[in-house]
């Protein structure tokens, strides 16, 4: 026996795994969990993603397959992107009824009924010949009020095909305000408006720009945060709350857990955050490389966000982890003498 006289040993809640699951601080369940995938246009069958493996572009068949998946380990949620085959200068393909985004939702809404909260992401990016989130003036230079009238036109669209939920990601002034004015004009108050409120011009969209195919050239300084704002992630936030959002999104997460934290602090309302693809890149390339354990990885970097102050984190292994924790769960339940 020691002499050490230690009345407090922190350890003694660690002691057992009944203990830690006992007094674990923060809990991650598969209705957490909201699935960001790809749908392109003219695909037969899903197409793996070079940048991102395990991920597809879907075709409009496997697609309600993958959202079948989804419902069936309890992901909360499926956020849809489209890749059209043609793109122009004001993102037409993004608002046409017929196109690979609104068919899309049609098709998974279909599919899961009620069962999933189907998403849409409000942005001209996948639908632009020059990859920008919005229509360009005489000069190239973004257009925040001309965009405005197209988020309008894309939003009455994708409420149209059946979006439960539309993601703002464009990162324009006023945006929620312009896009809760067109719903609700066409009585349409029933759509949920996320904000991708503290989206910040990162390094780590890359894969994604691949997965949509993106026509960019420059970058998206002028709307999207400087990396080394804090206070203006939360300046942002609030704007959009005050303008009528009803869920509010830090992108990326994993790099941004300071503003995450900051935001969930003070919100009325849920915060969201999306574990982006170069961070499912970088943890699938290291574990690929025998370098880190890639389960333990993927849990830890999705919790830590969790523990951040994200009530939901999108991520791309939502099917993966939701099931892993669903096969835990069944484990732990020991059945009656």
């Amino acid at each position: 026996m020691s002499d050490v006289n230690l009345p407090i040993r922190p350890r003694r809640l660690r002691s057992s795994p009944a203990l830690r699951r006992l007094t674990s601080e923060t809990s991650l369940e598969p209705r957490h969990l909201v699935l960001p995938a790809f749908v392109r246009e003219g695909l037969t069958e899903a197409l793996p993603i070079g940048s991102m493996p395990g991920v597809m572009q879907h075709s409009l068949s496997s697609i309600r397959c993958l959202a079948a998946d989804a419902v069936d380990a309890g992901v909360g949620g499926i956020m849809l992107f489209g890749v059209p085959e043609e793109r122009d200068a004001t993102g037409t393909a993004g608002s046409n009824s017929a196109g690979i985004l609104n068919a899309a939702l049609r098709a998974v809404k279909e599919e899961v009924g009620e069962a999933l909260v189907v998403q849409a992401d409000l942005c001209l990016d996948e639908f632009t010949d020059h990859g920008h989130c919005g229509v360009l003036d005489a000069d190239g230079r973004v257009d925040n009020d001309a965009t405005l009238l197209r988020y309008q036109e894309l939003a009455l669209a994708q409420a149209e095909a059946g979006a439960d939920l539309l993601g703002l990601s464009g990162m324009m002034d006023g945006q929620v305000a312009a896009v809760r004015e067109a719903l609700d004009s066409a009585g349409r108050e029933d759509v949920i408006i996320l904000a991708y409120s503290a989206k910040y011009a990162s390094a780590f969209y890359g894969p994604f720009r691949d997965a949509v195919e993106s026509a960019l050239v420059g970058d998206r300084r002028t709307y999207q945060l400087d990396p080394g704002n804090r206070r203006e992630g939360m300046r942002e936030a609030l704007l959009d709350i005050d303008e009528g959002a009803d869920i509010v999104m830090v992108k990326p997460a994993g790099s941004y857990l300071d503003v995450l934290a900051d935001v969930a602090h003070a919100s009325p309302i849920p915060v969201w955050a999306y574990q982006v693809s170069g961070e499912y890149s970088m943890i699938e390339a290291a574990a690929a490389n025998g370098w880190i354990e890639r389960e333990r990885a993927i849990d830890e970097s999705v919790l830590s966000i969790r523990r951040a102050g994200a009530d939901v984190v999108l991520t791309y292994w939502a099917i993966e982890i939701a099931q892993r924790l669903n096969a835990l769960n069944s484990r732990k339940v020991r059945p009656r003498a």
